[in-house]
Protein backbone atom coordinates (compact mmCIF):
# COMPACT_ATOMS: atom_id res chain seq x y z
CA UNK A 1 0.00 0.00 0.00
CA UNK A 2 1.08 3.39 -0.82
CA UNK A 3 0.32 6.93 0.97
CA UNK A 4 1.09 9.77 -1.34
CA UNK A 5 0.30 13.34 0.29
CA UNK A 6 0.37 16.34 -1.17
CA UNK A 7 1.34 19.46 0.61
CA UNK A 8 -0.66 22.57 1.41
CA UNK A 9 -2.78 24.71 3.68
CA UNK A 10 -6.32 23.98 4.32
CA UNK A 11 -9.24 26.18 3.56
CA UNK A 12 -10.12 28.39 0.40
CA UNK A 13 -8.08 31.12 1.09
CA UNK A 14 -5.11 29.15 0.47
CA UNK A 15 -6.72 27.28 -2.62
CA UNK A 16 -4.47 27.27 -5.86
CA UNK A 17 -1.52 29.23 -4.34
CA UNK A 18 1.76 28.57 -4.59
CA UNK A 19 2.53 26.76 -1.50
CA UNK A 20 -0.88 24.45 -1.91
CA UNK A 21 0.70 22.37 -5.61
CA UNK A 22 0.57 19.72 -3.54
CA UNK A 23 -3.13 19.40 -2.68
CA UNK A 24 -3.31 20.49 -6.73
CA UNK A 25 -1.30 17.53 -7.65
CA UNK A 26 -3.57 14.97 -5.39
CA UNK A 27 -6.50 16.75 -7.01
CA UNK A 28 -5.42 15.78 -10.38
CA UNK A 29 -3.91 12.44 -9.54
CA UNK A 30 -7.41 11.21 -7.52
CA UNK A 31 -8.93 12.57 -11.05
CA UNK A 32 -6.92 10.24 -12.87
CA UNK A 33 -7.26 7.76 -10.64
CA UNK A 34 -11.48 7.61 -9.79
CA UNK A 35 -10.30 8.09 -6.03
CA UNK A 36 -12.78 10.30 -3.93
CA UNK A 37 -10.65 12.45 -1.47
CA UNK A 38 -13.50 12.99 0.73
CA UNK A 39 -12.72 10.96 4.01
CA UNK A 40 -11.92 13.13 7.19
CA UNK A 41 -9.90 11.20 9.39
CA UNK A 42 -6.13 11.17 10.67
CA UNK A 43 -5.64 15.19 10.13
CA UNK A 44 -6.42 14.56 6.28
CA UNK A 45 -8.94 14.31 3.94
CA UNK A 46 -7.95 11.46 2.10
CA UNK A 47 -8.99 8.74 0.07
CA UNK A 48 -8.32 4.77 -1.09
CA UNK A 49 -8.25 2.75 -4.28
CA UNK A 50 -5.59 1.27 -6.87
CA UNK A 51 -3.41 2.15 -9.20
CA UNK A 52 -2.87 -1.26 -11.02
CA UNK A 53 -2.61 -4.21 -8.84
CA UNK A 54 -1.43 -1.67 -5.73
CA UNK A 55 -3.54 -0.34 -2.91
CA UNK A 56 -2.97 3.53 -3.21
CA UNK A 57 -3.91 6.17 -0.25
CA UNK A 58 -4.20 9.96 -1.32
CA UNK A 59 -4.10 12.28 1.29
CA UNK A 60 -4.27 16.51 1.96
CA UNK A 61 -3.33 17.01 5.68
CA UNK A 62 -5.73 19.31 7.04
CA UNK A 63 -3.09 20.63 10.00
CA UNK A 64 -1.71 23.51 7.96
CA UNK A 65 2.12 22.87 6.39
CA UNK A 66 4.10 23.04 8.88
CA UNK A 67 2.61 20.45 11.30
CA UNK A 68 1.97 18.71 7.60
CA UNK A 69 3.72 15.97 10.09
CA UNK A 70 0.77 14.69 12.19
CA UNK A 71 -1.22 13.65 9.62
CA UNK A 72 1.30 11.91 7.61
CA UNK A 73 2.09 9.68 10.59
CA UNK A 74 -0.68 9.27 11.66
CA UNK A 75 -2.04 7.50 8.42
CA UNK A 76 1.35 5.73 7.96
CA UNK A 77 0.94 4.35 11.66
CA UNK A 78 -3.09 3.38 10.84
CA UNK A 79 -2.42 1.89 7.64
CA UNK A 80 0.95 0.20 8.39
CA UNK A 81 2.94 2.08 5.48
CA UNK A 82 6.40 1.78 5.10
CA UNK A 83 8.41 4.64 4.70
CA UNK A 84 9.74 2.47 0.99
CA UNK A 85 5.83 3.70 0.02
CA UNK A 86 5.29 7.07 1.62
CA UNK A 87 5.84 9.81 -1.80
CA UNK A 88 5.28 13.44 -0.37
CA UNK A 89 4.38 15.96 -2.77
CA UNK A 90 5.01 19.66 -2.24
CA UNK A 91 6.44 23.21 -3.76
CA UNK A 92 9.81 23.91 -4.00
CA UNK A 93 10.78 27.62 -4.58
CA UNK A 94 14.38 26.42 -5.96
CA UNK A 95 13.67 24.76 -9.07
CA UNK A 96 11.72 27.14 -11.86
CA UNK A 97 7.85 27.48 -12.45
CA UNK A 98 6.95 24.34 -14.36
CA UNK A 99 10.04 21.79 -13.39
CA UNK A 100 9.63 18.59 -11.07
CA UNK A 101 12.38 16.75 -9.25
CA UNK A 102 12.19 13.56 -7.55
CA UNK A 103 14.52 12.51 -5.15
CA UNK A 104 14.54 9.03 -2.92
CA UNK A 105 15.98 10.85 0.04
CA UNK A 106 17.40 13.96 1.14
CA UNK A 107 17.02 16.98 3.58
CA UNK A 108 13.64 19.32 3.88
CA UNK A 109 15.52 21.99 1.95
CA UNK A 110 13.91 24.96 4.18
CA UNK A 111 10.57 23.38 3.51
CA UNK A 112 8.55 23.95 7.22
CA UNK A 113 5.84 20.90 5.85
CA UNK A 114 8.83 18.84 5.29
CA UNK A 115 10.80 19.67 8.44
CA UNK A 116 7.48 18.46 10.56
CA UNK A 117 7.47 15.34 8.45
CA UNK A 118 11.14 14.21 8.99
CA UNK A 119 10.69 15.20 12.71
CA UNK A 120 7.44 13.13 12.91
CA UNK A 121 8.47 9.97 10.95
CA UNK A 122 11.89 10.40 12.20
CA UNK A 123 13.66 9.67 8.45
CA UNK A 124 14.07 11.59 5.41
CA UNK A 125 14.28 8.28 3.99
CA UNK A 126 11.48 8.78 1.35
CA UNK A 127 10.24 9.20 -2.04
CA UNK A 128 9.32 13.24 -2.57
CA UNK A 129 8.15 14.90 -5.73
CA UNK A 130 9.36 19.03 -5.78
CA UNK A 131 7.01 21.35 -7.64
CA UNK A 132 9.11 24.04 -8.74
CA UNK A 133 7.49 27.35 -7.66
CA UNK A 134 10.46 29.81 -8.50
CA UNK A 135 11.44 32.31 -6.25
CA UNK A 136 9.75 35.53 -5.54
CA UNK A 137 10.06 39.08 -7.52
CA UNK A 138 12.79 41.27 -5.12
CA UNK A 139 10.26 43.31 -3.71
CA UNK A 140 8.13 40.38 -2.14
CA UNK A 141 8.73 38.34 1.24
CA UNK A 142 8.76 34.47 0.66
CA UNK A 143 5.94 33.72 2.91
CA UNK A 144 3.57 36.49 0.68
CA UNK A 145 4.83 34.53 -2.30
CA UNK A 146 3.92 31.46 -1.68
CA UNK A 147 1.02 32.26 -0.49
CA UNK A 148 0.04 34.06 -3.26
CA UNK A 149 -1.82 32.60 -6.93
CA UNK A 150 0.33 32.30 -9.69
CA UNK A 151 -0.62 34.86 -12.84
CA UNK A 152 -0.48 33.85 -16.81
CA UNK A 153 2.38 32.29 -17.93
CA UNK A 154 3.69 31.38 -14.73
CA UNK A 155 -0.06 29.75 -13.95
CA UNK A 156 0.38 27.56 -16.84
CA UNK A 157 3.72 26.76 -15.90
CA UNK A 158 2.98 25.37 -12.48
CA UNK A 159 -0.32 23.85 -13.52
CA UNK A 160 1.36 21.33 -15.92
CA UNK A 161 4.29 20.63 -13.47
CA UNK A 162 1.48 19.80 -11.02
CA UNK A 163 0.10 17.53 -13.75
CA UNK A 164 3.66 16.09 -14.28
CA UNK A 165 4.07 15.50 -10.12
CA UNK A 166 0.87 13.36 -10.06
CA UNK A 167 2.02 11.40 -13.46
CA UNK A 168 5.27 10.56 -11.82
CA UNK A 169 3.41 9.35 -8.81
CA UNK A 170 2.26 7.19 -10.81
CA UNK A 171 5.52 6.01 -12.38
CA UNK A 172 6.88 5.38 -8.69
CA UNK A 173 3.82 3.03 -7.99
CA UNK A 174 4.21 1.16 -11.15
CA UNK A 175 7.89 0.88 -11.89
CA UNK A 176 9.72 2.41 -9.14
CA UNK A 177 11.50 5.69 -8.17
CA UNK A 178 14.44 5.37 -9.92
CA UNK A 179 12.58 4.53 -13.50
CA UNK A 180 10.58 7.94 -12.62
CA UNK A 181 13.85 9.85 -11.79
CA UNK A 182 15.20 8.87 -14.75
CA UNK A 183 12.03 10.08 -16.81
CA UNK A 184 10.95 13.07 -15.09
CA UNK A 185 14.12 14.73 -13.94
CA UNK A 186 15.37 15.22 -16.84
Amino acid sequence: MYLITGLGNPTEQYRHTRHNAGFDSIDILASMLSIKVNRALHKSHYGKGLEGQEKVILAKPQTFMNLSGQAVQSLMHFYKIDKEHLIVIYDDSDLEPGKIRIRKSGSAGGHNGMKDIIKMIGTQEFVRIRIGIGKPPEYMDMADFVLSRPEGEEKKLIEAACEKAALAARDVIENGADHAMNHFNS
